[in-house]
């Protein structure tokens, strides 16, 4: 699996992080708040795949571009970060040796967590 960190979604988080676009939940709040496959479909259908790459910090480059299973590591519902999903995306991206991930997710929380 060659997944990356997706630099323009990362620009992105942190932008609607600095633009209070955010939820501060708990830690295991994701599994609650995590938009549903069929929510992810009017997403693609609605803004298009570019848009649906911006939510997610992670890219495999061995998937095609236009599928679900070429951006990884979602950090939101499409309208605002929520802080459950950067913890949630730092554990597993730290599970699975993907050590830029989990690092720029770590770095996220702290901003989220400035505020």
């Amino acid at each position: 699996m060659a997944t990356r960190l997706n630099e323009t979604a990362l620009r992105h988080a942190r932008s609607l992080v600095r633009d209070g676009r955010v939820v501060r939940d708990e830690r295991d709040d994701w599994s609650e708040h995590a938009p549903a496959a069929a929510d992810e479909n009017r997403f693609i259908d609605r803004e298009g795949w570019t848009e649906y790459r911006h939510w997610h910090l992670g890219v495999d480059d061995d998937e095609k571009d236009e599928t679900k299973g070429a951006y990884t590591f979602p950090y939101g519902d499409f309208s605002k970060v929520h802080r459950c999903a950067v913890i949630s995306l730092e554990s597993r991206a730290g599970q699975y040796g993907h050590d830029d991930i989990r690092d720029a997710a770590k770095k996220l929380l702290e901003l989220i967590d400035a505020d």
